[in-house]
């Protein structure tokens, strides 16, 4: 029998999908819901309001963990996106504080912050998954997602968005860039890969150009973080005029992967999962 499972849950799809997917398979689980992070409207949409859970300020870590102890969950999970707030908006309790205090959390990127959270975590007790782990169907494969292909062009893109995506990556600041014409147009930030693709001009007169490439960080924990796409990805990634999205193979995660397909296709869009070893 699995150990009892504790979800916790920030915003998007990936939440919901993985409560529905520990109760089809009969998992005990936990949940805990971040508030202004989880969406309450989507959270419980597959399972019903009744799945043991509690929501919890983002701030309030030994409050957490002190339901996540009681509840007897001895795994964790991350699960969906965070907005990383501000030091006030984040009013962290004496747990979190005495955590940025012995860590410099505080002034770490996203990748650091997480990878000192994970070392506080088992610290308590608890042992990490990953989303991947738990919902191997949201994996990327490699190669073409759909009926639109990348053209020579659109392979140099790839390239050079990837050595930029890679760069910024090692400096742990994000996971995607944007390449056009064998220029990098832009890069992601804290901001996130939203934001990102809303700051790119639309659809020039000469038509589509440019690829969003999103890859992990180089050495980065695989459990928490993984970049992602989705259906809202591809229709912004279409709304900035790119022609494709590239995303490493087996080390990112695509959220209702049929659904990404039939938007792709009707974008005009090619979605590719690539090895990254193969552009460099």
């Amino acid at each position: 029998m699995l150990p009892k499972l504790g979800i916790l849950a920030g915003g998007g799809d990936l939440p919901p999908r993985l409560i529905a997917s520990c109760l089809s398979n009969g998992r005990e689980i936990f949940v805990v819901a971040f508030d202004g992070q989880a969406d309450p409207n989507i959270l419980f949409k597959d399972s019903g309001p009744d799945v043991p859970h509690a929501w919890v300020r983002l701030g309030a870590a030994g409050k957490t963990l002190d339901l996540l102890k009681k509840s007897g969950a001895t795994e964790l999970v991350m699960a969906g996106s965070i907005k990383r707030p501000g030091f006030r908006e984040l009013m962290p309790d004496l747990w979190a504080t005495k955590f940025f205090a012995k860590t410099g959390a505080a002034a770490l990127g996203d990748d650091g912050l997480l990878t000192a959270l994970i070392k506080a975590l088992e610290g308590e007790g608890f042992s990490i998954v990953g989303i991947d782990e738990l919902l191997p169907e949201t994996r990327a494969p490699e190669g073409l997602f759909g009926c639109h292909q990348p053209s020579t062009a659109d392979a140099d893109d790839i390239k050079i968005a990837l050595e930029a995506a890679l760069e910024i990556g090692t400096q742990d600041i994000g996971q995607g860039a944007i390449a056009r014409a064998g220029v990098v147009i832009d890069r992601e930030d804290a901001a996130g890969t939203d934001a990102m693709l809303a700051r790119v001009s639309p659809l020039s007169p000469e038509g589509r150009s440019g690829v969003l490439v999103k890859v992990s960080k180089p050495g980065q924990d695989k459990r928490v973080d993984l970049p992602s796409i989705g259906v809202h990805t591809v229709r912004a990634a279409a709304a900035a005029g790119l022609r494709g999205i590239a995303v490493q193979g087996g080390a990112a995660l695509v959220i209702s992967y049929d659904d990404v397909v039939v938007a792709a296709d009707a974008c005009g869009l090619f979605v590719i999962g690539i090895k990254p070893e193969q552009y460099s």
